[in-house]
């Protein structure tokens, strides 16, 4: 349930104590927090982890998404920037903001040792207006952020996040596969404006990742 557009939604988590998602209601229990397997066992289900990709290999792959999403940003006409997607009111331009930021945030939030979910909330600044200009502040979060994990204690210790505690790696995982999926929306959104990806990934690229099966939730 897309809780910006429903505020009954958001007035039930309340009533749990719960003030963000991803959070789940079954009659008047509540889970909160991004856990898989803590998840199944709330509703009942068996759940099986696979094997979790390494730190150097999600990084590798973060890297690699990036980049594509750079090159993705560089193709959107100026007139679809403004573009919005179907699940939400956000536009091609903030979605290809999206990719950069929240990739940044992992960094910044390893460094203080708390995400901040406001930070996965902002826009493209306006001295970030088009694709080319969030193509090139794309360049230096890449830098940024491989820095970072190149780093002995990259992707060492845990984070506390507005959606419950992570190891350093599960954080990594979750910030490379949410960067993956918004990159698949990214080619949606080129299509719609008849636009052929220049390079697009593959299902190769992103394997080993917990996609979600659907592009747009």
């Amino acid at each position: 349930m897309n809780v910006e557009t429903k505020p009954e939604a958001i007035r039930d988590l309340a009533r749990h104590g719960i003030r963000t998602v991803p959070a789940v209601i079954v009659g008047d229990r509540a889970f909160h927090g991004w856990n898989p397997q803590g998840l199944a066992q709330f509703v009942g289900v068996e759940y099986s982890q696979s094997e979790r990709l390494s730190p150097g290999e999600l990084a590798r792959r973060l890297d690699r998404i990036l980049e594509a999403a750079q090159r993705a940003m560089r193709q959107v006409p100026p007139q679809h920037l403004g573009m919005v997607a179907p699940d939400r009111a956000r536009t091609v331009r903030d979605l290809g903001y999206h990719v950069f930021r929240l990739s940044l945030a992992y960094r910044e939030a390893m460094e203080q040792g708390n995400l901040l979910k406001e930070w996965l909330q902002e826009g493209a600044p306006p001295e970030i207006p088009d694709g080319r200009a969030i193509a090139l502040y794309g360049e230096k979060v890449r830098t940024r952020v491989a820095e970072w994990l190149a780093r002995p204690e990259g992707c060492k210790g845990g984070v506390a996040t507005y959606y419950g505690p992570q190891t350093a790696h599960e954080f990594l995982e979750r910030t490379t596969w949410h960067a993956a999926q918004h990159l698949r929306q990214l080619y949606l959104f080129l299509q719609r404006m008849e636009v052929t990806p220049d390079q697009p990934l593959t299902d190769e690229d992103y394997k080993g990742l917990p996609l979600p099966k659907e592009v747009w939730s």
